[in-house]
This record gives C-alpha cells, structure tokens and sequence, in this order.
C-alpha cells in the first residue's frame, strides 16, 4: 500500500479494503498490520557473466538478511546449469551461515533460473513461519532449465510466496542482446508481479545493497488481508484476486500491490495485500 511517493501508507483499516474473487465481493475475515517474521531464499545467479558482480550482489543479500526481522529464517541457493542448496541447514538465522553459502562462488556455465525458482519455492514447503518471501537475483536470461517460465510462474502462484527479483543487466548487454534482456525482464517482472513482489533493474550492481534495504522496508511494512471464498470449490482452478480501496478523504491516490489470484486448493481462504 504505497502513495503517489511510493511511500507505506500505515493506519488503514479493514473497512477501507475491499475484495473480490473472480469479480465476485468477498467479506474480509483477517485483517493485519505488523510486522511478522518470514522465511526467506536468497536464490542467487552463479552463472559465469556473474563473477566479477557476486562480490557486491552477496553484500545485498546480507543487508536484506540484516536489516529484515531479527526472527527470521532463511536459505541460499546458488545456480548456474543447476542449483544448489548451499546453507548448511534447510534455514538459519546465522548470518556467517548465508555469507559463507554466497561465498561459495563457481562463477561458470549457464543460467537455470527458472529450474532455480521452481526448486527453491518448493524447498519453502519446508519452512516454519507462515509468511514466505524468495529474492532472485540475475544477470541473464534462463538458457539451461528444463521447465519454462509457464511452469515458473505457475508454481508461484500455487505457492503463498512473495517474489521480488533483481536483474542486473549491463548496456552492453542490452545494445548486443536486445531480444535476450527483453525475455529476461519479462521473466523477471512476470515472477515478481504475479505473487505482488516488484521487479528492480538497477543500472549499476552498486545500486543492489540500496534495493535490498528498500525490499526489507517493503517486507515489513505490509497489510494481511484474508477472506473465505464465497466458491467453496477446492477443485484446483486459478481464481483471480482484486483489492481496492475505498477513497481516502485528504490523501493523495494510494495503491494496493497484491498476488493476481490462486490455485483453489485444500482448506479455502487467504490472499494477502500491501
């Protein structure tokens, strides 16, 4: 929930959201604003055109770590031609755990990031805490997975995770790969924006430690909105989701950044929005 600032807009409150399923107006039964502890993948490219850049991309991703919820538990993958889990545990809360899992670089071969996301989303099955957040960081576009953006895409929205990604891509890259960043920024954007995360594409990889101080921000400070679907159905279709707001007298028009909808599947209920 931003304003025309991009600034967190606290102090809403449940009659202020409204929500439809499928264009459909649902009764709103959950309704936060706090700031809870995540599990959180740091799913990192080490594909060989991002040697030079890991230094200043594993100085981001501990800033995120540092500067989010002292509570919460994360994990890192690493990927190339495949990925890898490099922690130690299925998730720590040790700092020099996740630095030395970002320092185990093997800068070489290609880029399987949508094989990485697909892996690393169902590893978050694993995790503890109710709210789940993945950072993908990359600097290409996905050229070994054997499972496509479709695919990607798709476990995302079955999953309850939160995407936000990160493509760091040169001018060069853009004036001699134009088609190749295009497909990469769409991918990036479509991961993202699916869930209700953001898709940053800095010019510089100095500008990663900024954004990841930004995405800890935006990862505490969001509003939970929850509701029982008027379709009781558990029959496993993709229902869309739209939050909106009622108008808010003095200010200035806000924005709501949600996921785009669910699988209906298991016990129904839940969307969150911030």
């Amino acid at each position: 929930m931003v304003n025309d600032r991009g600034q967190f807009v606290p102090g809403l409150k449940q009659d202020d959201f409204r929500v439809a399923e499928d264009k459909v107006d649902q009764k709103i039964s959950v309704f936060s604003q706090e700031d809870v502890p995540v599990s959180m993948g740091l799913v990192i490219d080490n594909s060989g055109s991002m040697r030079d850049k890991r230094p200043e991309v594993n100085a981001a991703a501990l800033t995120l770590v540092k500067t989010s919820n002292p509570q919460d538990e994360a994990f890192v993958v690493n990927f190339n031609d495949d990925f890898y889990l490099d922690t130690v545990h299925d998730f720590t809360s040790d700092i020099n755990e996740m630095k030395d899992a970002l320092e185990r670089i093997d800068a070489r071969g290609s880029t399987a990031l949508y094989d990485a996301v697909i892996g690393s989303l169902d590893h978050l099955k694993k995790a503890s805490k109710d709210k789940k957040v993945l950072l993908v960081v990359t600097d290409g576009v996905d050229n070994a997975s054997r499972r496509s953006l479709a695919n990607a895409v798709q476990e995302a929205q079955r999953s309850d995770a939160l995407i936000y990604s990160i493509g760091i891509f040169s001018d060069d890259d853009i004036k001699h790969n134009r088609s190749d960043m295009k497909k990469a920024r769409r991918a990036l954007t479509e991961l993202a924006t699916s869930t209700g995360g953001l898709a940053f594409f800095p010019e510089n990889v100095s500008d990663t430690e900024a954004i990841c101080a930004e995405i800890a921000r935006d990862i505490r400070n969001q509003y939970t909105v929850a509701y029982y679907p008027t379709n009781s159905a558990r029959d496993g279709s993709y229902r869309t989701v739209q939050i909106g707001l009622a108008p808010q007298r003095g200010s200035s028009k806000l924005q709501v950044r949600t996921r785009t909808g669910y699988y209906a599947r298991g016990p129904a209920s839940a969307s969150a929005g911030n």
